[in-house]
């Protein structure tokens, strides 16, 4: 079956000033909800406290499980339905890291069942303290950040050659952020100063294929955040999982795009950049679209049939999916185009 002709011909260049548009709202839509709710909603992985998860035979009112929770000592907790309605499950979270001593599991059975009425499992007890929560979100941010650096490397090396160059960069950023951690600098200030930092050096030393691809996995990771705080979901460990693969998922197709540039600068180098980027995109079109149908088909059986537990993962996989596809083409490729154009080199 063939989805695309080969012969197609679509200026995705000539609309690029649109796309960057649409791509700066969404960014500061993604910014703007960031700010408006100060910061992620993190799940217990990152904030810390205690989370509960309970089942009933039958349906039961969310006061009557909040008076258990009081007689049973809890406070400041928050009760919301977990998973299919049929199921009768709930998710209660606390702030507060619950000791769960041999007798702290029979102490909440009981009391939901004196106050509901209805016979209850409890499913899962998990506690992480503060500090352990202050330590993975901090690790989840240098996880993020070295994969960039080390991504840049890979780029600069193989579409430019220039591997030391890409290499002492990156050595010197990453030595520079684990120093000025050691002063307790704020984790997210230094992930972001080093990050402009890292597009500055990009434009100035014409790294000009890692920039394109690091502005587009940006683009993705900051999207895909912002859908998560506008949604209001939370961000758990394998929410931070999602991120890294769609990181490396939009590379991917970026990448394809790239080596198709680079092949056709060298056959029809007499031709304006503009035409060869654009040709570029459309030869590789009908893989990209494919590619992305095939894993989406896969992640949305996971949303609707994978339960509760891998929802939100499957959530930010589709968006980033989507995101992802859409700036190899639109942020990634054109991004080639406007060095050229602000340099006026016809060598690239």
């Amino acid at each position: 079956m063939q989805f695309i002709k080969p012969d197609i011909n679509i200026d995705f260049i000539g609309k690029r000033m649109v796309a960057f548009m649409i791509s700066s709202v969404m960014i500061l839509i993604s910014i703007g909800s960031l700010i408006l709710h100060k910061g992620p909603q993190y799940g217990i992985d990152f904030a810390g406290g205690t989370l509960i998860q309970v089942r009933f035979l039958s349906q039961v009112r969310i006061d009557k499980i909040k008076e258990g929770l009081k007689t049973a000592g809890l406070d400041n907790f928050s009760v919301q339905v977990f998973g299919d309605l049929k199921n009768f499950e709930y998710l209660i979270r606390t702030d507060k890291s619950v000791m769960t001593e041999e007798g702290f599991s029979h102490l909440i059975e009981d009391a939901l069942k004196s106050s509901t009425g209805e016979e209850v499992e409890l499913r899962r007890v998990e506690v992480v303290g503060p500090q352990v929560g202050k330590d993975l979100r901090e690790k989840a941010l240098f996880a993020m950040f070295y994969a960039l650096l080390f991504i840049t490397i890979y780029i600069s090396g193989r579409f430019e050659l220039k591997w030391i160059l890409s290499g002492v960069m990156a050595a010197a950023l990453m030595g520079a952020v684990y120093f000025l951690s050691l002063f307790n600098v704020s984790i997210p200030f230094l992930i972001t100063a080093a990050v402009i930092v890292s597009l500055i050096l990009f434009w100035f030393l014409g790294l000009k294929y890692a920039m394109g691809a690091i502005v587009a996995l940006i683009h993705d990771v900051t999207i895909t955040v912002g859908i998560f705080s506008v949604f209001g979901k939370e961000f758990t460990l394998p929410i931070i999982a999602a991120l890294l693969t769609i990181i490396g998922y939009s590379l991917n197709d970026t990448i394809i795009v790239f080596d198709r540039i680079r092949e056709n600068i060298r056959k029809y180098h007499k031709n304006p950049l503009e035409m060869i980027v654009n040709r570029s995109i459309n030869e590789t079109l009908s893989r990209t679209i494919l590619t992305s149908l095939t894993t989406l088909i896969v992640l949305i059986a996971l949303f609707i049939l994978g339960g509760g537990i891998i929802h939100d993962f499957a959530f930010a996989m589709i968006v980033g999916v989507l995101i992802g596809t859409y700036s190899s083409i639109y942020v990634a490729s054109p991004i080639l185009v406007v060095w050229q154009s602000r340099f006026k080199k016809k060598n690239i």
